[in-house]
């Protein structure tokens, strides 16, 4: 499947910014599962990219003059492998154990993890562990935000699809798996999801499987990887600083649409 994105994010602040960075993880990257055909970015100045510790293309934008607004596009196509059930890496996984301030596991999120997986350290385990977690934790909107925890979304019992990756993650960890935050975008017929998506990966038997717990997934047939971290602070598109401009407001628009490949006839 080849997958066309627009995605632009606008940025608008009460006062003038004195200055500010953004880190930009808004471009994809060539995979086993996932080929780049065409890609650009939309900023308000050329950026060079560079590689992070992951593996993801980052672009650093620092505006140093006053400004009251960014605006932020990126756009491409990626063909998808369909059939692909994993993807095998070079670097090691061993850093994805890691825990984070989101993605740390208590007491019931441990307990869960146990009850559900016991001695178990398979994809079958990770598959009924996915589909627990999101009968735990339903999908609702406007409930958490980027700063809420594994813990605290799972002691709710509601989030979107960070808190169920997050969820996932620090359960999968606890037992021992390495597993990782993927941020990217989902092409789906319903509108009940935004395009704009967050799943997770763990290692077994030698490779990256996914699990998207939101839609309860194991196979990522229709989501086009950005980038991958130990949670959302790693991986999500657009992470910044600025000094001054009081209140911001942010609005991002995303489609997501597959596109019909053309073949020559000789």
């Amino acid at each position: 499947m080849r997958l066309s994105i627009s995605h632009d994010t606008t940025y608008h602040y009460e006062d003038q910014v004195r200055n500010s960075i953004q880190y930009l993880r808004m471009t994809p990257h060539d995979s086993e599962r996932q080929q780049v055909i065409s890609w650009e970015l939309n900023l308000p100045r050329p950026v060079r990219a560079q590689v992070d510790p992951y593996g993801n293309i980052l672009h650093v934008l620092t505006m140093d003059e006053p400004h009251e607004s960014i605006i932020l596009g990126a756009r491409g196509q990626v063909e998808i492998d369909e059939q692909r059930e994993c993807e095998h890496e070079d670097q090691s996984p061993l850093p994805f154990l890691r825990t984070t301030r989101l993605t740390e596991a208590d007491q019931a999120l441990r307990e869960f993890a146990q009850t559900e997986c016991a001695s178990r350290r398979d994809r079958s385990c990770m598959i009924d562990l996915m589909n627990r977690l999101n009968a735990h934790i339903r999908y609702q909107p406007d409930v958490t935000d980027v700063k809420t925890s594994a813990a605290e979304a799972f002691a709710s019992g509601k989030g979107v699809c960070q808190d169920q990756t997050h969820a996932f993650i620090a359960c999968a960890r606890s037992l021992g798996v390495p597993a990782r935050y993927v941020s990217g975008y989902l092409y789906t017929d319903s509108s009940d999801h935004l395009a704009s998506h967050a799943w997770a990966e763990a290692w077994l038997d030698g490779a990256w499987y996914s699990f998207d717990v939101t839609n309860c997934l194991t196979r990522a047939e229709r989501h086009l990887k950005l980038a991958v971290g130990l949670d959302y602070l790693d991986a999500c598109p657009v992470r910044g600083m600025r000094r001054g401009g009081g209140v911001e407001q942010m609005h991002a628009h995303v489609e997501v649409s597959p596109t019909r490949v053309q073949v020559q006839q000789q």
